[in-house]
């Protein structure tokens, strides 16, 4: 039996393409800091590719999300997690091996290797067995593991490895070190005078004491003196020698390579999990969306993935918000005070869809998200002088490069662009684009301080950020679904900071 992928089911066109390359929209969405956050604690596999593959199909996402949902079952992820522990061990005295320069110490690390590596895979399918695995990619990786175990070259791999360790752990021997002159025999029944020193110079203890010792650095290795010790105990013992020898050989290609995917492939999900457990703990919740070809969205409760976990280390609440589009409705255009949470907003629902779309769990309560073919952002940026335009040129160069290239399938989110010109070139240029938008029927979302954009037709929906109605200097973060209420907050933050007219005209005459 063959089995192709925990991250791809059968006969599924996808591969891990190791050469991707960080997807265009993650640097405005903050994705970067997210995907940074997961994959720096698992350098060893290389997970960045697998989180930079967006899936074209949906049936691939739920695959992923089945897979995620068995791992959510303590027993099944303890079980991954300790066969990936012994793995590390089996891959670091493989790597030990290149450095060492001796032949049966290469030999003998080599054994302990390959005996974690099948306690490590029997462990794991006995593990698998006793779980009640529902998803596809795991019922068959157990299939393929049961299969692996009693396969000839795995129970090979076992009876020489344990009769090999067996006669090792036969061997006894003497070193008797006279000045500079080492002799190595069998042993021979000689007392160990070990004990009677001990019992000797036990009378000459005293009280507890401070230790004074330090302890050494312990190497890997084996000195030249340790490796001919080693030599002339194998001249007295030939034959078990000669089996070390010919098991080396035998099995130098013991590691299974679907095994060795299984291990690194996994390492996706566990990786992922891992990184939301501390948000969890916070009280943020996590579900599995709906994806689908429909444009009636929406999610609950939910919130932007990199400001939570950047909030998780500082102790501060996070604020979730609910969104939705039905029926023709397509725009968000967020407006409202500074400060209160619109281009977090905005962060949020492209980060929510991204990771729908590589399969994995996503910040909220309950969510269906549209499957699209690619997240194009717009931000804000600083000028670049080497390209000799000017900072409303350049917004409109980018912003046509993303009309010319986006399909109706495509998700559009632009925070606050042509900030840089007059206000009635800010309001011809943007109702240009949402028209432009709403004839390719994309999914967009438009922060703005422009109110006339929300109410361009009925593709578009006015989102508002909130203040605290008593005091409007103070954000609530909430987004709702509301009217632009075409209020400017300046003058409460001016009064706030003691920066209105009348203020400072006091201080100025005292």
């Amino acid at each position: 039996m063959t089995f192709p992928s925990v991250l791809y089911p059968p006969n599924s066109k996808y591969t891990v393409d190791e050469n991707a390359e960080t997807p265009d929209c993650f640097v405005d969405l903050n994705l970067d800091q997210v995907i940074d956050a997961i994959s720096d604690r698992k350098q060893e596999y290389n997970l960045k590719p697998i989180f930079y593959s967006p899936l074209q199909e949906i049936e691939v996402i739920k695959y992923r999300q089945d897979v995620f949902k068995d791992l959510e079952n303590a027993n099944v992820l303890k079980a991954i997690k300790v066969f990936a522990e012994k793995m590390v061990l089996v891959r670091r005295y493989l790597n030990m091996i290149e450095k060492l320069y001796f032949k049966y110490h290469q030999e003998g690390r080599f054994l302990e290797a390959v005996m974690i590596y099948y306690e490590a895979v029997k462990d794991l399918a006995r593990d698998l067995e006793e779980a009640p695995l529902k998803s596809r990619g795991l019922v068959e990786f157990l299939e393929y593991i049961n299969e692996y175990i009693i396969s000839p070259g795995f129970l090979s791999l076992q009876t020489d490895s344990l009769a090999c360790k067996a006669d090792l752990s036969t061997i006894q021997y003497s070193v008797i070190i006279k000045g500079n002159w080492v002799r190595v025999r069998k042993y021979e029944s000689e007392i160990d005078y070990s004990k009677e020193v001990e019992r000797t110079f036990d009378k000459f203890k005293q009280g507890e004491v401070k230790n004074y010792r330090i302890d050494l650095i312990v190497s890997s290795g084996m000195n030249h003196i340790e490796a001919q010790i080693l030599d002339c105990v194998a001249k007295l013992y030939p034959d078990i020698f000669k089996q070390l020898d010919s098991y080396y050989l035998k099995h130098s290609g013991f590691l299974d390579n679907i095994i060795l995917t299984f291990d690194r492939q996994i390492q996706f999900f566990v990786s992922y999990l891992d990184f939301i457990e501390n948000l969890k703990s916070k009280g943020l919740e996590f579900c599995y969306p709906n994806v689908t070809k429909d444009k009636a969205i929406h999610a609950k409760d939910t919130f932007d993935i990199a400001l939570a976990n950047k909030r998780s280390f500082e102790s501060i609440p996070v604020v979730c918000n609910n969104f939705y589009l039905e029926g023709k409705e397509r725009i968000f255009v967020v407006s409202g005070p500074n400060q209160g949470g619109k281009t977090t907003f905005a962060r949020m629902f492209g980060q929510l869809h991204y990771l729908a779309s590589i399969g994995c769990p996503i910040p909220g309560t309950e969510a269906t998200l549209f499957h699209y073919d690619r997240i194009f952002t717009h931000f804000e940026k600083e000028e670049d002088i080497r390209n000799l335009r000017g900072k409303l040129q350049d917004d409109l160069v980018r912003i046509h490069g993303i009309l010319e290239t986006a399909t109706s399938d495509s998700i559009i989110i632009m925070n606050e662009i042509f900030t840089s010109t007059t206000l009635q070139d800010a309001i011809f240029l943007s109702k240009e684009i949402i028209q432009r938008i709403i004839r390719l029927d994309a999914l967009v979302v438009c922060v703005s301080f422009i109110d006339e954009l929300s109410v361009m037709g009925e593709q578009t929906v006015s989102m508002v950020s909130t203040v605290v109605p008593e005091n409007p200097t103070q954000r609530t973060f909430k987004i709702l679904r509301l009217p632009a209420d075409d209020l400017s907050y300046a003058i409460c933050i001016a009064e706030k900071h003691h920066l209105t007219y009348n203020l400072i005209k006091e201080r100025i005459l005292q």
